[in-house]
């Protein structure tokens, strides 16, 4: 099964999603990105590099005018600027300009990456995303949004930056290790649970089939994704307002991450952040106990921590203000009226906050 999503940006197609179960249509794909005439370097990292690069490298062999690799070392702690500025030096002695193109071959790192050195390297080259963990796949490569850790608090350097193409060979989600792939799949969950309730009983239904991997059940799943993405950032694509609804679980989810000093994957955390927010707008009196309840328990099934063990509460809730987030020192916060409408709220008072990461909390010394 093969099929595309165009991107509009400012009502106009700004970018195709291409879903494929290979690589074979790559190049025709590039083609159309004028190619042939570039030079093209592919940035990916040491997980992906054995595994696909030397297939990107082939489709390109020859059809370019030159394509170069860079390898950053994997993992959340190597998203930082130092790495960027070997990947700049890199580029200046390979002789790249603004008509040459950088391909993100990787999961959501690497593409918040690359695509942070595309929009800043000479003031801005092209770049394409070749997302290969579902992370990136049905969320991080869509949208525009790059950048990178600064002393270990989340994209606090980035910029927006278009891709000129998103093409994703759902195959390679069969090489992903099983706690990446459900990773990845709280921002699955999270789609869902912002904008589109059927999405989420349909998720459900399918279970069995999305935790086996089933190729047709996972390209519906990250099209759906893809899709509810794309209508939030066609609408605000600089997060001017509605866009911060993709936010949910973000804000407490990247306090953890940081307080965890990234040992927990980011979609792990963010599944604990939705799990908070979902028992904040329980408690504020917008979903019932049931609705809290079913949410947190909804995260299980599908492999993904809905409690974490000896929180320092406060200290968590100070990063939560170091948040990118922040409005006039005010956390726009992401709550739920019912699961599949999702609101900005800027009334989530530290207290709130305390009692939902209280909630989390799992201390084994009294059980609870």
């Amino acid at each position: 099964m093969s099929s595309r999503m165009t991107v509009n940006y400012n009502n106009k197609p700004c970018y195709d999603i291409v879903y494929e179960q290979s690589f074979d249509a790559l190049w025709d794909e590039l083609e159309k990105e004028g190619v042939s005439s570039r030079r093209v370097c592919v940035v990916t990292d040491s997980n992906v590099a054995p595994l696909y690069l030397k297939d990107i490298l082939d489709v390109l062999d020859g059809k370019c005018l030159k394509a170069v690799s860079y390898t950053f070392p994997a993992g959340e702690e190597n998203k930082n600027l130092d790495n960027i500025k070997d990947l700049y030096k890199f580029l200046i002695e390979e002789k790249f300009d603004r008509k040459d193109l950088l391909i993100a071959l990787g999961g959501g790192v690497v593409g918040d990456m690359t695509g942070f050195a595309a929009a800043t390297y000479l003031r801005g080259i092209d770049f394409i995303q070749i997302p290969t963990t579902l992370l990136a796949q049905a969320d991080s490569s869509i949208g525009g949004k790059t950048g990178v850790d600064f002393d270990g608090y989340k994209n606090m350097v980035g910029a927006f930056k278009m891709p000129g193409l998103v093409y994703m060979n759902i195959s390679v989600l069969k090489t992903l290790p099983d706690r990446q792939f459900f990773s990845g799949f709280a921002e699955v969950m999270k789609a869902a649970l912002i904008r589109d309730e059927v999405f989420y009983i349909w998720l459900i239904d399918n279970l069995y089939e999305i935790c086996g991997k089933e190729a047709d059940t996972l390209e519906e799943m990250i099209t759906r994704s893809c899709d509810i993405k794309r209508m939030i950032v066609e609408k605000d694509p600089t997060e001017k307002g509605d866009r911060a609804l993709l936010n949910l679980g973000h804000t407490i989810g990247h306090a953890i991450e940081k307080y965890m000093n990234f040992e927990l994957y980011h979609g792990e955390c963010v599944a604990l952040g939705c799990v908070c927010a979902a028992y904040i707008s329980w408690k504020k009196d917008y979903l019932t106990k049931e609705e809290y309840y079913e949410i947190r328990d909804m995260f299980v099934p599908f492999n993904l921590p809905i409690s974490i063990d000896k929180l320092d509460l406060e200290k968590v809730l100070e990063i939560t203000k170091s948040d990118k987030k922040m409005d006039a020192g005010t956390i726009r916060f992401i709550l739920l009226k019912k699961i599949g409408k999702a609101f900005i709220d800027t009334t989530v008072t530290d207290s709130e906050i305390l009692a939902a990461l209280d909630e989390i909390n799992f201390d084994e010394e009294n059980g609870d």
